[in-house]
């Protein structure tokens, strides 16, 4: 039988990460390709999807996964491997990856699946390379090939070429960047079987220590991930006063703030609030792109926007092309006639 593992993360306050239930509905849409492929004509490294299994490995603290369980079953999930233990209350790079190990060489899983964040990015290469197998980081995209492969799209050249690549060996890695996929529209309810696996970590020497969090986000409103609104500045916006009619627009409009690596290269931002391709991956409702050309470094970050509205005085901005709507005029004039426009 064919299985798709993906990680499970847990975030700092003890919630499943929503990269999970993206890479949950995506990983129902690669194991229906498999399924179709499986009695087409195949090479050695292709694999059959006939009864492929979508199972996930949570590592986590005593006491937390009972709180999950619903949410897997509701997620498609056939079995979840459990790892419990207060020695992973926080994330440890040598626990985390042994007990990774010890499920993926027991099941074997013919794709693995994790999550672009900070965490899943120090995760992913440390069992790839214990593996001796590929590893396909920050993916916009995935598919199965008419060969039964993971065909894994990233962005490339600086941004400049979208790359399929393949892996010639088993298991198939990939990291994906939140935000890319969209959760299952409604529940896909499984009977999940729940594995609880004994961690061997006594003998692992640790050469990190955990020692203190800091959030380094000033003001909890700034959670790209989940805002329904963000209004973003670009390097368009110049200066402080600029930016600062950013975060005007953004709070009158009840969104949060964003911007781009230009803006946040010359000091007009923080790189926690960054959008594109070495930022975050945006998916809201609206996104107000202010003082923004539109690179494609840019774009790969927010193109998925619901609503984009776009303000650049050239005509000619690439933002443009994927706007839905335009204002062509000097930010510094149009952004507080939106705001009084709002105000009434």
């Amino acid at each position: 039988m064919s299985k798709i593992l993906l990680y499970a993360q847990v975030t700092q306050d003890n919630y499943i990460h929503t990269i999970l239930f993206e890479l949950a509905y995506k990983a129902q849409e690669l194991a229906d390709k498999l399924t179709k492929n499986c009695h087409s004509e195949q090479s050695e490294e292709s694999v059959c999807g006939e009864g492929v299994e979508i199972d996930a490995l949570l590592i986590c603290k005593t006491g937390i996964a009972e709180n999950y369980k619903e949410a897997f079953q509701n997620s498609g999930f056939d079995k979840v491997y459990i790892a419990e233990d207060n020695r992973f209350t926080h994330y440890s790079t040598e626990l985390y990856s042994k007990v990774a190990l010890d499920v993926i060489n027991e099941i074997k899983p013919d794709i693995i699946l994790i999550g672009a964040t900070t965490q899943g990015r120090d995760l992913a290469p440390r069992i790839s390379a214990a593996l001796h197998t590929g590893l396909t980081a920050d993916c916009t995209g995935l598919d199965i090939n008419e060969k039964g492969q993971l065909a894994a799209t990233r962005p490339t050249f600086g941004g400049k070429l979208m790359a399929t690549i393949l892996c010639k060996t088993l298991p198939q890695m990939a990291t994906v960047r939140p935000k890319v996929f969209k959760p299952a529209p409604e529940n896909i309810v499984k009977n999940t079987e729940f594995i609880y696996i004994e961690p061997q970590i006594a003998d692992i020497k640790r050469k990190v220590e955990f020692v203190e969090f800091v959030k380094i986000t000033k003001d909890s409103i700034n959670e790209l991930d989940s805002a329904k609104i963000i209004v973003a500045g670009g390097k368009g916006m110049k200066n402080e006063a600029g930016f600062e009619l950013v975060r005007r627009l953004a709070k009158a409009l009840g969104g949060v703030v964003g911007a781009t690596r230009g803006a946040v290269e010359i000091g007009l931002a923080p790189v926690d609030i960054q959008i594109g391709q070495t930022g975050k991956t945006v998916t809201p409702k609206l996104y107000v792109a202010c003082g923004i050309s539109g690179a494609i470094q840019h774009l790969v970050g927010m193109s998925e926007s619901d609503k984009i509205v776009a303000i650049n005085c050239d005509e000619n901005a690439p933002i443009f092309e994927v706007c839905d709507c335009g204002f062509v005029g000097d930010a510094f004039d149009v952004i507080p006639k939106l705001i009084e426009g709002l105000k009434k």
